[in-house]
């Protein structure tokens, strides 16, 4: 194949003429009068490649005719347009080499979820799949950017723990060297100890919560991303937050329509995810809510469906601050305006996506958190080192941490979450 220039797909169909040496694997194939008709693939899109048995090695010819779907090639030819060839143009191929061929693909066209599941290392090179991992890689870039660009440092913070983030309960356990210690279910407290040096941080890095639920949107392992920041409230961290899942969603329509397209996700509704987000208090609504017929009362906490309900009638996300206090964490302020209440804020995404980011002030006061923490009923000596950190030049502060998966599965207009992760972990699979 000497002489020929390696092209990445993308830029051979895009020159639609010269000569051209690409690899990857085969997606689709067929052959009619001693031509084979070979769909190639990689990571920037695909070619079909037409191989005439009377241009190539009897040898060659054999090896390609024999090739089982996704095997993986190496193309030399000519580039030529062709408006019938996805695309628009199509490689006449000089010389090809099919290597690791071992047998029949076993995905075929039509295969059930729970199959999908089971061959997930192979079905992640499906175009579909494939996009998504794509947009996947690109919203954390564009988390990432937003945040340093505001002056921001991200943290690497442990993830084995003796301290339980929110509610210390639905962890995983560990044995650690004899110890009894959990899979961290949230990196907030180490975040929360570096504000004191570093002012604004955040922590992107897996989660782990040990919740038996079975809804569309959660995961056992999911990716959180988590900033607190030094003299900052509850109105500012929302203001924050507003600001950086505008700044995702519009990043995305912008640099990834052709991604958008593929997996049928709407471009323009992701335009209109600008600043400000509607702001109801939690009284409120529960006021919808029964106007609506739900019969939750006060204090209740909202599920899947009362989640639908408040928001299926918006375009952007809404907040729902100043929740009930018996159902938030240790670490949340108690409201002055309405002492039931603490300050806090869940930014709920539109048409039932459900809840992405929970955010609060956090107790910066060392007898307020002690006072909260008993009435939790947790262990101080676990959170010794925690409030050590309120004894020494505490702040206020604030704090928020966003779910990955689920702002894709909203931004992607996924059916489940588990797609919006590579190797998903819920309650009935650990494999593969």
């Amino acid at each position: 194949m000497a002489g020929f220039k390696r092209m990445r797909i993308s830029k051979a169909v895009a020159a639609k003429d010269g000569q051209a040496r690409i690899r990857g694997w085969i997606y689709r194939k067929r052959s009619s009068g001693g031509k084979l008709f070979v769909v190639i693939r990689d990571n920037s899109g695909t070619i079909q490649c037409v191989a005439d048995k009377s241009a190539i090695s009897a040898k060659e010819w054999e090896k390609a005719d024999a090739a089982y779907l996704e095997s993986a090639v190496e193309v030399a030819g000519t580039l030529k347009a062709d408006a019938r060839a996805p695309g628009g143009a199509e490689l006449e191929v000089k010389s090809i080499s099919v290597s690791n061929s071992k047998e029949q693909f076993p995905i075929t066209e039509y295969q059930s979820p729970e199959f999908l599941l089971d061959v997930r290392h192979l079905w992640l090179r499906s175009a579909r799949m494939s996009n998504i991992m794509k947009a996947r890689s690109h919203l954390f870039r564009y988390a990432r950017e937003f945040l340093d660009k505001q002056g921001f440092f991200e943290i690497t913070p442990p993830l084995i723990t003796k301290s339980g983030g929110e509610t210390g309960a639905d962890m995983f356990e560990v044995n650690y060297f004899g110890q009894k210690a959990y899979l961290t279910e949230s990196s907030q407290l180490y975040a929360e100890a570096m504000i004191y040096s570093l002012e604004k941080v955040y922590s992107f890095a897996p989660s782990w919560r040990a919740e038996k639920s079975r809804t569309v949107k959660h995961l056992a392992e999911y990716w959180h991303l988590e900033p607190e920041m030094a003299y900052y409230n509850n109105a500012k961290s929302m203001a924050l937050q507003e600001r950086l899942v505008s700044h995702m969603a519009a990043r995305l329509a912008k640099n990834d329509r052709d991604i958008l397209e593929a997996v049928g996700a709407d471009a323009a509704a992701l335009e209109k995810i600008r600043p400000p987000f509607k702001r109801i208090s939690y009284d409120k609504a529960m006021e919808i809510l029964q106007q609506k017929g739900s019969h939750k009362v006060w204090g209740d906490d909202f599920g899947v469906e009362e989640e639908k309900l408040l928001t299926e009638d918006e375009e952007k996300p809404i907040f729902v601050h100043n929740m009930p206090k018996d159902l938030k964490a240790f670490y949340m302020p108690i409201s002055k305006k309405d002492p039931r209440t603490v300050e806090c804020a869940d930014m709920l995404a539109p048409k039932g996506h459900g809840e992405i980011i929970g955010g609060s002030e956090r107790i910066g006061d060392y007898d307020q958190m002690v006072a909260r923490m008993k009435e939790k009923g947790l262990v101080l000596e676990n959170y010794k080192w925690y409030l050590d950190t309120l004894k020494y030049g505490a702040v206020p502060h604030a704090g928020f941490g966003l779910g990955m998966e689920r702002v894709i599965k909203w931004m992607l207009g996924l059916d489940h979450i588990r797609d919006a992760i590579p190797f998903p972990r819920v309650i009935n699979r650990v494999e593969p």
